[in-house]
C-alpha cells in the first residue's frame, strides 16, 4: 500500500504543480483574499472526486464522450479567455490588484467560477479521471494511490492559498500586483488558446 500511496502522492503532484489555468486562479483569489481558502478547497475536492471516478473504471466511459468534451472545450475557452480579458484590463486601466481590495466578491460568485476554471476544461478529466485513475487501478492498492494523490492535491491548494496569503502584505508595490495580473492572465490566455485550438485534446 505504501508504494501505491507514494506513486499516487508523486505523480499527482507532477501534473497540479505546473502552473496552469486552475493555479493562476486560484493564486489570484489568494492574494486579493477573496475566498481563498473556499476556492482551494473546492479545487482540492474536485480532483478528490474525479480521481476517484478513474479509479472505480470510469475513465474509459468519459474519454468516450466526444460531444461533452467538445462541449466543455469550448465553454472552457470562453470562460478562461474572459478571465484573461478581465486581467488585462485591469493592468490597462491601472487598476491593480491589491491584496484584500477592489470589489468584494460573493461567496457564490467565487464557487462558481471556481467551479468553471476547474471543470470547464477537458484536460483535467484526461489528467485526472482518465490518465490518474487508469494508473490507479492498476496499483497493487489503488485505495493507497488514491489516498496519495489527494493528498498531493490537498497540499498543493492549500499551500498555495497559505503562501499567497503570506505574501500579499509584503508586495505593497503597485508594480508588482499589475505585473502579477499580468502574468495571470498570459497564463489564462494561453490556457484558453490552447483549448480552442485543440491542442490539450487527446
Amino acid at each position: 500500500m505504501w508504494l501505491s500511496w507514494l506513486n499516487g502522492l508523486l505523480i499527482c503532484a507532477g501534473l497540479i504543480v505546473a502552473i496552469g489555468a486552475q493555479n493562476a486562479f486560484v493564486l489570484q483569489q489568494s492574494l486579493r483574499r477573496q475566498h481563498a481558502w473556499m476556492v482551494a478547497g473546492v479545487c482540492a475536492l474536485c480532483d478528490w472526486l474525479l480521481v476517484g471516478l478513474g479509479v472505480l473504471g470510469l475513465g474509459v466511459l468519459i474519454a468516450q464522450q466526444d460531444a461533452l468534451m467538445e462541449a466543455a472545450r469550448w465553454a472552457g475557452a470562453a470562460f478562461l479567455a474572459w478571465q484573461a480579458w478581465l486581467a488585462f484590463r485591469r493592468v490597462l486601466a491601472g487598476q491593480a490588484l491589491a491584496a484584500g481590495g477592489g470589489r468584494v466578491q460573493s461567496w457564490q460568485a467565487a464557487l462558481a467560477a471556481t467551479l468553471a476554471v476547474t471543470l470547464l476544461n477537458p484536460q483535467v478529466y484526461l489528467e485526472t479521471v482518465v490518465l490518474l485513475g487508469a494508473i490507479g487501478a492498476v496499483q497493487p492498492s489503488p485505495l493507497g494511490f488514491f489516498i496519495g494523490a489527494a493528498m498531493a492535491s490537498f497540499g498543493w491548494f492549500f499551500g498555495l492559498a497559505a503562501a499567497a496569503g503570506w505574501l500579499a502584505p509584503r508586495l505593497a508595490n503597485p508594480r508588482v500586483w499589475r505585473a502579477i495580473d499580468l502574468a495571470i492572465g498570459i497564463i489564462l490566455a494561453w490556457v484558453a488558446w490552447r483549448l480552442a485550438s485543440g491542442a490539450m485534446m487527446p
